[in-house]
């Protein structure tokens, strides 16, 4: 008989008055899984987490955390669960080991058992150079981890981590995703949201939001096989500012997305591809700006994202 889900909701909504921030939520994630999120802001992933660890109540629906009904019984279940917020909550005042030796206290975790995890919990997540530095002079990225480090020392089943890495460098993301692998690894189930596309390829299985609802869920594979109606167009040159501009002002291009060292870039519906590469090619040459054009590039998971939004709207 497989194990049941470590997070599973069925039909979750919440309205604030007239507006609708999440309808017909559904969600299963398993021990060991990281699960992603992703979404534009405003797209109701915060609100979702939000029901999820029990911090607000859903107006419709059901959700279990580790065993619990977060609707009825969302305080018992807290003691199984582990929250970051988007924003740094802890105390900017405090030191790092006195932050953790606050929050350790609210979890119930003392004396010789609170100090041996809050060692740990110091070399596991680097922090035991900054330990008596004050949290509010702490980097971004240390701060991120000190957040985790405070939700774990209770040794919850679940991780909640909203938006953990938005804001902070490149270096400070990789540990970051280090640490959340690490502990999937150890049973624990892992939910992120993000709108950072490329961090949705670090996960097990996604589910992308779009204005209150999930519009697909899988793995990053199974919606990469997404069938896209105009697949990307990569242009290269030797000056990315003048490609850029020259094709924005082509009437066939639909939109361009500049990337680093490169312009991605889709056509209006109905124009053919090799036919528009050989004539923009041409055209660009002539005009001193010759261009390298891949009309067969590999689609993105922001490319399948704008193909399933335009589905959407096809739709309705």
């Amino acid at each position: 008989m497989p194990e049941a889900p470590v997070i599973a909701a069925r039909g979750l909504g919440r309205e604030f008055g007239t507006f609708t921030a999440v309808r017909d939520f559904d969600l299963d994630v398993q021990r060991g899984e990281v699960f992603g999120l992703l979404g534009a802001n405003g797209a109701g992933k915060t609100t979702a987490i939000r029901m999820l660890c029990g911090t607000l109540a859903p107006s419709r629906g059901t959700v279990t955390v580790a065993g619990f009904d977060m609707v009825r019984r969302a305080r018992r279940a807290r003691s199984r669960i582990g929250y970051v917020t988007q924003r740094f909550t802890l105390y900017g005042e405090l030191t790092v080991r006195e932050n953790l030796r606050l929050q350790a206290g609210l979890y119930g975790v003392t004396g010789a058992l609170r100090d041996e995890r809050i060692d740990r919990a110091l070399q596991r997540f680097e922090l035991t150079e900054p330990a008596e530095d004050r949290a509010a002079r702490l980097p971004l990225g240390y701060q991120r981890r000190l957040a985790v480090a405070a939700a774990l020392l209770h040794e919850p089943d679940v991780l909640f981590l909203d938006e953990p890495t938005s804001g902070i460098d490149p270096l400070a993301r990789q540990k970051l995703w280090e640490l959340v692998y690490d502990l999937a690894a150890g049973g624990m189930g892992v939910l992120v949201t993000t709108h950072y596309m490329d961090e949705a390829l670090f996960c097990d299985r996604l589910a992308l939001m779009d204005r209150s609802r999930v519009i697909a869920s899988g793995t990053p594979e199974e919606l990469l096989a997404h069938p896209v109606a105009s697949p990307p167009i990569e242009v290269r040159s030797e000056d990315d500012a003048r490609c850029a501009a020259w094709l924005a002002r082509d009437p066939d291009v639909h939109e361009v997305l500049p990337r680093a060292g490169r312009q991605r870039m889709r056509l209006r519906n109905g124009v053919a591809r090799e036919e528009w590469a050989a004539r923009a090619g041409e055209e660009a040459a002539g005009q001193g700006l010759p261009l390298r054009i891949d009309t067969h590039a590999v689609p993105e998971l922001e490319d399948i994202f704008v193909a399933l939004l335009e589905d959407q709207e096809a739709r309705q």
